[in-house]
């Protein structure tokens, strides 16, 4: 049996695969992993006015051939499924140098792919030498442990509410990380060179994870994934075998304070909310017979009935049915949503009805 060395918000020292196997099986909620791009620099990089570019030349970075990247890839996916609860998910980040081959290596070990993740970067470095296509965006990879299963998370109405009420579409615009959020070494270099920014970390998190749910990072660099994490209530295992770099973030995180654990639960799906029939706000006293519903303009206007029926006068005489059924017919329309068709005055504002729906669901919550 594995020996379980806590998972509460920790920062471990070595290497990844090691440490994870150390880990309890089906422990983990959410894995993102940011691992070596393996860029294959030939050698350094120089602007038009021959300063250099602080490019990712560590040895972290550096693999013998794409074999050996392949062998190493397989070995931490691999690693990372079996801590994975079944129903947990994992995110992976790279470029064109190795995306494609994290992917494959994904689908290999029977990771069931949900979406590819554009990320455009809105202020990319520049294509110097001007014989290529700036690169100017980075691709992520979300899967599923496995794909039988279908109740991984997803926080589909939170993300959406995160779009101004659009869907969210799987081409992200996002800054790289700059300024103030850019961790800075003793001389004021980039402590780290591949940091990426809280804001991609925070739509990530939003997206596929829960308040108290464990998040695994094995490539864990400057702790931006631990940083989020605790920020959003969530915790965090962050794997790092670089020691420096393992302190910078312990640093890092423990000036994080947490939110209020009310302000950072996402908002639930609507087939997870209890069904509230109509009439029940009749019940309970939310609604009374006899009052005046009316459409959005004002013009067309019904009345409550004691068994939760409308009733009104339409186009072909007297109208009684459901506040769905009385919508289509006063509209001419195949169907109607009553919840949000019918409104009611409340506080000097017209409101859908669907408000008072949302106050008894509250109440039964």
């Amino acid at each position: 049996m594995p020996k379980d060395i806590g998972l509460s918000d920790r920062v471990l020292v070595g290497d990844c695969i090691d440490i994870m196997a150390e880990l309890p099986s089906g422990s983990v909620d959410m894995v993102f992993a940011d691992p070596p791009y393996n860029l294959q620099l030939a050698g350094a990089l120089h602007r038009p006015d021959n300063s250099k570019v602080d490019a990712v030349d560590d040895d972290w970075d550096k693999f013998e051939d794409f074999a050996t990247y392949d062998t190493f890839t397989r070995a931490w996916l691999k690693a990372a499924r079996r801590v994975l609860k079944p129903d947990g998910t994992i995110w992976v980040i790279g470029s064109y140098h190795n995306v494609f081959r994290m992917g494959t290596a994904l689908q290999d070990l029977h990771f069931w792919l949900l979406n590819d993740i554009v990320w455009r970067k809105t202020n990319p470095m520049p294509n110097f030498r001007g014989k290529r296509f700036t690169n100017a965006h980075e691709t992520l990879i979300w899967a599923a442990r496995d794909r039988r299963r279908r109740s991984y998370t997803f926080n589909y109405e939170a993300l959406k509410e995160l779009n101004e009420g659009l869907q969210m579409r799987s081409d992200w615009t996002l800054p790289l990380c700059t300024g103030a959020e850019r961790l800075k070494n003793g001389s004021g270099k980039k402590a780290h060179p591949t940091q990426k920014p809280e804001a991609l970390l925070f739509r990530c998190i939003m997206a596929a994870s829960n308040p108290g749910d464990v998040i695994l990072d094995p490539f864990f660099g400057s702790g931006t994934t631990g940083a989020v994490a605790k920020r959003l209530g969530r915790r965090f295992i962050g794997i790092e075998r670089d020691a420096d770099y393992a302190e910078l973030a312990r640093k890092r995180i423990a000036a994080v304070r947490p939110l209020p654990a009310e302000d950072v639960a996402p908002k639930p799906a609507r087939r997870s909310e209890p069904r509230i029939p109509f009439g029940i706000l009749i019940e309970t006293g939310l609604l009374t017979p006899g009052a005046t519903l009316a459409d959005p303009s004002g013009r067309i206007q019904a009345r409550v009935k004691a068994d939760g029926t409308l009733s009104t006068t339409g186009p072909e005489g007297d109208l009684r049915g459901s506040i769905h059924q009385v919508g289509a017919a006063v509209q001419g329309a195949p169907s109607c949503n009553g919840w949000t068709f019918w409104h009611i005055d409340f506080d000097g504002k017209r409101l859908p009805i669907d408000h008072l729906r949302q106050q008894m669901r509250a109440r039964m919550q």
